[in-house]
This record gives structure tokens, C-alpha cells and sequence, in this order.
């Protein structure tokens, strides 16, 4: 499928969008390093790392088309609550792993990442071009094709009548008496 220039032009803007939101972020981070509160500093960079994943969920799913709304459950077990899990225990020192994870920086933005980008995928996965397509019902005209169509406009056109308890006594009576003569 050849991309239009609309569609060219979205891909830059996304990709200008992403590139210019990590290099904000890596001096925004830079200056949440000097805060003397590292909680609170975590805590933001964390927000940082969130909101990227959400940026680039929007840049990757733009598209033309419905978006499709599903719930599922398996990037919610997989993606989402495992990065929640890590996030949580970067900050609080009560979670098992705190110590470890609370080293790596990098575990724990890529963990916000990973969780800004799923928790919206997790309830909308994109876009889907939905693609109409015409049925024509061509019939050639003469042969069996045209036969079978004619026959079955008859059909549509014969009106049902309503039957009356008379009129079902009547045809069993004729009934019986088809029999009768088919048994002689």
C-alpha cells in the first residue's frame, strides 16, 4: 500500500514528537538529579518515563481508521503489572527486590516506559482500516444464473394467504382421501 503525503507527514511529526520529548527528558532528568529529595526526584523521573510511554503509544498507533477497543488481559499479566510492580518497588523500601532495583535507573525508566506505553494498549490496541467492500450481484443475462433469479423473485412474490382451521380441515380431508385410493 503506497503512503500518502498526509500520512508521510504524520510518520515525521510522531517521529520529531518522540525525538524531541527524549531530549527534553534527558535534561529535565539531569536537573531532577541535583533535587536533595531522591524520593521525590525518583518520583518525577519516573512521571518523565510514564509519560513517554504514553507519547509513544500515540506516535506507533496513529493511523486513519476506528480505533479498536479491547480489553486484554494477557498484556495487563504481562506488561503492566510486572512494571508496576518494579516501579512501586524502586520507591518503596517495604517490596521485595528494592534494594536491586533501586540500583539500576535504567531498569526503572525503562519499567515506565514499558508501563505508560502498555496501559493504554492494554484498553486500546490502534487503529483498524475497515475496508468496504461492494457486493454486486451481476447475473448474465440468459442461462441458468438469470433462471435461478427469476425463480426466485416468483417466489418472493407469491402471497401467503391466511389458513383458516376450514381450510386445513379441507386438505385433510383430501389427504385421507389420497390415501384411501392409493391403497386400493
Amino acid at each position: 500500500m503506497k503512503k500518502s503525503s498526509r500520512e508521510k507527514l504524520n510518520l515525521f511529526f510522531s517521529a520529531f514528537l518522540v525525538l524531541g520529548f527524549i531530549i527534553c527528558a534527558y535534561f529535565f532528568m539531569e536537573l531532577t538529579s541535583t533535587m536533595a529529595n531522591h524520593t521525590l526526584a525518583s518520583v518525577i523521573n519516573i512521571a518523565v518515563a510514564i509519560l513517554f510511554g504514553l507519547i509513544v503509544f500515540y506516535a506507533t498507533r496513529v493511523g486513519e481508521g476506528k480505533p479498536v477497543k479491547r480489553f486484554s488481559p494477557i498484556v495487563l499479566c504481562v506488561l503492566v503489572v510486572p512494571t508496576l510492580f518494579v516501579i512501586v518497588a524502586s520507591l518503596a523500601e517495604a517490596f521485595p527486590l528494592h534494594e536491586e532495583i533501586a540500583k539500576h535507573s535504567e531498569v526503572i525508566m525503562l519499567a515506565g516506559v514499558a508501563f505508560g506505553y502498555g496501559v493504554p494498549y492494554t484498553f486500546l490496541s490502534g487503529f483498524e482500516l475497515i475496508e468496504e467492500v461492494e457486493e454486486v450481484d451481476e447475473v448474465v443475462e440468459g442461462g441458468l444464473a438469470q433462471e435461478l433469479a427469476q425463480t426466485e423473485d416468483e417466489e418472493a412474490e407469491v402471497e401467503v394467504e391466511d389458513v383458516t382451521e376450514e381450510d386445513v380441515a379441507e386438505l385433510e380431508a383430501l389427504d385421507g382421501a389420497e390415501e384411501k385410493d392409493t391403497e386400493e
